[in-house]
């Protein structure tokens, strides 16, 4: 009896065991035996999601990140390249060929490690001066307008709403050698928002108010139209108008005045002139000028802003 419930309880476990395997071999969707069974619904979402994702980085490869202003203008001015050696700094690769338009523009020797960077603010350029040039008195000199420059470096700071250009002296296009003897620079300072939403045309306008692109050659050559007009201009200023001071004079009286560290009030009244205002804190005394303040201490120039 007990043997006979032992048997019966073994067979209808393997009974048990073999529907459970046939159930699981049945297709869910009651289609014919050996097809695939069809996906359930989660694992259909995840197939169609892994799709969906195999596409996605072509598209994104496809699309273009805007240009920046910084990259907008390092092509429209081609830095020249240079390299340092013994006999000073030289050209290896050309830039672009710039015209200095303004006078204020302090070249220093292209070995230097620093400019004494002029300010172009509100359509006026304000010249290199101060401590900075004071330190290079010896041994630098203004560019003038017509000078030929190569880009050198440009630097576009959105936060401080300005660009800093850097320019070095192309010799051989103004009939020297082939070094580059002189570098200077200018800070271009915007408004506050501007270079958020400025285009590159007029940021370059602007730039292009001190530094305008030369349609000379890199060696310097003017085109026949140019001189003649340039010889015209020279024939027509030689009398200066109405007979009054040569060309040559007008120029140096449109250069702009140098003032130094330690200079005495009587060589900066010279130099500026008389000032709008005076302000004398005894042996402190400020020269108020509409865009200049010179202060003397014990009647020596000790700054500049």
């Amino acid at each position: 009896m007990s043997h006979q419930y032992l048997y019966g309880s073994q067979q209808t476990s393997t009974k048990a065991a073999d529907a459970n395997a046939a159930w699981k071999a049945e297709p869910r969707l009651g289609g014919p035996r050996g097809t695939p069974r069809a996906l359930s619904l989660p694992s259909a979402i995840l197939v169609a999601l892994v799709s969906i994702a195999t596409l996605l980085p072509p598209l994104a490869a496809n699309a273009q990140a805007p240009v920046s202003l910084q990259e907008q203008l390092n092509a429209q001015y081609k830095p020249a390249k240079m390299k340092s050696g013994f006999g000073g700094a030289t050209v290896v690769e050309a830039g672009t060929v710039l015209a200095v338009q303004k006078g204020g523009v302090l070249g220093v020797p292209s070995t230097a490690l620093t400019t004494c960077s002029a300010k172009f603010q509100d359509n006026k350029l304000r010249p290199s001066v101060g401590f900075c040039a004071a330190m290079f008195k010896n041994v630098s000199s203004y560019f003038q307008p017509g000078s030929k420059v190569y880009p050198l470096k440009i630097e576009v700071n959105p936060e401080k709403e300005k660009i800093s250009f850097e320019v070095v002296a192309c010799d051989s296009c103004n009939g020297g050698g082939s070094g580059s003897s002189m570098k200077g620079g200018v800070v271009f300072q915007f408004a506050k928002g501007y270079l958020e939403t400025a285009t590159a045309g007029t940021v370059e306008d602007t730039i292009g108010q001190v530094f305008s692109i030369s349609s000379d050659g890199q060696d310097g050559g003017q085109s026949d139209d140019q001189n003649g007009e340039q010889n015209q201009g020279e024939q027509q200023a030689q009398a200066g108008p109405q007979g009054g001071q040569p060309a040559i004079q007008q120029q140096a009286q449109a250069e702009p005045q140098t003032i130094q560290l330690r200079q005495s009030t009587d060589q900066v009244l010279a130099a500026l002139g008389k000032p709008e205002k005076i302000v004398n804190l005894g042996p402190k005394q400020i020269y108020v000028y509409r865009d200049l303040k010179v202060t003397f201490l014990d009647g020596k120039v000790s700054d500049v802003q």
